[in-house]
């Protein structure tokens, strides 16, 4: 990591942009170094080498059917009127050693998986023969082979086998460096013999909230006191993000307290987030503890932003890996529009995205409702909103707002999907009027 850059970013009035800031974070912000894990701990993080195939997959030629390994030869013309009889050599189940050979007017009775026997060249499935009954109708295959089977449907060569090679050839490449690893691709690599695999590891997340009001969820309140729901709220944000996230209990108003606690968390975190105490007040012990910070500890910035919610912003790079720290505002829905703005792309730049991947996707929707949305001058509003997406022949879809736009109705933000963006020079939003939306789900 290297050190954020001087501001540079205000305007005439002291206010960042929402990209200006956004870019002076993403500007120090490396993705973790490599590390080889195990693969199903390796889930959902980024590979970063390409991974070739060790040897042809499948490794041999197989069945794709219960049923008979023959040649084609053999079978050819066969028809219910007048089967091929031939004789049956015996069994070949997933996992057999020993192959008998498949040589003119004989078969082995085959299940799905299993070798194709030498000589064979095609698997005709149980349904197309009599199933080794003298003559009468197909029967399962859970018995002992009978010593001949009827088969009434010719087959070519290579019908009903997986030929070695086809899915994966030796030397190919399998995955490339970059790929999210989900679980069609960890069984790619299991299936290649890979245990391990290298990978940006999912980045580690400290989250704390501060405030001497807050107590648990599950303890009674006391006069004054609000349960910590922040705390959930982040810690959720980053998990969904792809971050392995630790909610810290609440930290009191104390400045001394907070910078203990950080200390002691940046020794296992990637990055931090804290909640509360960044603005103007008495009692803002995030601005207190970091403002001026020894060089050697780190430095964090506060700044204010032109938007809305979420004007007071903190950031910087902390502890000897320089982990980035993000002090995001305290009230519930500022603290979570700001996350997904800030917090969320730096998370997915750390884990080793690429840059089209770090945001939340956007679209165009037609805002509806019943009254005009008001948007104060010089600011970028994020308005929660439903997103209903366009209907058949519909060039866009709609949006419609989601309680007031008030920072502390958390119950407002939990009925929403999205966020309606209104620009910095819009004072009204107009029902009909199109807007981007940043899609939640």
């Amino acid at each position: 990591m290297t050190e954020p850059s001087p501001p540079n970013g205000p305007g005439p009035d002291g206010l960042w942009s929402v990209d200006a800031h956004l870019a002076d974070v993403l500007a120090v912000v490396r993705p973790l170094e490599p590390i080889e894990l195990p693969l199903l701990d390796a889930q959902g993080c980024v590979l970063t080498e390409d991974v070739t195939v060790p040897g042809a997959l499948p490794p041999f030629d197989n069945s794709s059917m219960d049923g008979y390994a023959v040649r084609a030869a053999d079978v050819h013309g066969a028809s219910a009127a007048y089967p091929a009889v031939l004789t049956v050599l015996g069994d070949v189940a997933a996992g057999s050693g020993s192959l008998p050979t498949v040589r003119p007017g004989t078969a082995a009775r085959v299940m799905t998986g299993a070798p194709l026997p030498p000589g064979a060249e095609a698997v005709v499935p149980v349904e197309w023969t009599d199933g080794g009954a003298g003559g009468g109708p197909a029967v399962d295959m859970t018995g002992p082979a009978g010593p001949e089977v009827r088969v009434h449907r010719p087959a070519a060569p290579g019908q009903f086998v997986r030929a070695r090679g086809s899915d994966a050839a030796l030397g190919a490449v399998a995955l490339t460096a970059g790929a999210v690893l989900g679980p069609p691709q960890l069984g790619l690599l299991a299936a290649l013999g890979r245990a391990t695999v290298p990978v940006r590891p999912r980045p580690r997340v400290a989250v704390l909230s501060t405030g001497s009001e807050l107590v648990a969820p599950g303890v009674p309140l006391g006069p004054g006191q609000i349960h910590d729901s922040n705390g959930f709220l982040l810690a959720a944000a980053a998990r969904q993000a792809g971050a392995v996230a630790h909610r810290v209990a609440a930290v009191a108003d104390d400045p001394g307290t907070l910078r203990a606690t950080l200390e002691d968390q940046l020794a296992g975190a990637d990055l931090v987030v804290t909640s509360g105490g960044v603005s103007v007040g008495a009692y803002d012990v995030v601005k207190a503890a970091l403002t001026d910070l020894d060089p050697e500890v780190g430095s964090v910035a506060f700044r204010r932003l032109a938007m809305q919610p979420g004007k007071p912003q903190g950031f910087g790079l902390l502890g000897r890996a320089r982990a980035p720290l993000f002090a995001l505002p305290g009230n519930p829905v500022s603290a979570y529009v700001s996350f997904e703005l800030f917090v969320r792309p730096a998370l997915r730049a750390l884990a080793g995205r690429p840059a089209t991947e770090l945001h939340r996707p956007r679209t165009v929707a037609r805002l509806v409702g019943d009254a005009p949305l008001r948007s104060p001058e010089g600011r970028r509003q994020f308005l929660r909103g439903r997103y209903t997406p366009p209907a058949d022949g519909a060039a866009l879809g709609t949006v419609r707002p989601v309680g007031a736009a008030d920072s502390h109705l958390v119950a407002a933000l939990a009925r929403a999907d999205a966020l309606i963006e209104i620009p910095e020079a819009v004072t009204e939003a107009s029902p009909g009027g199109e807007f981007a939306v940043v899609l939640l789900g």
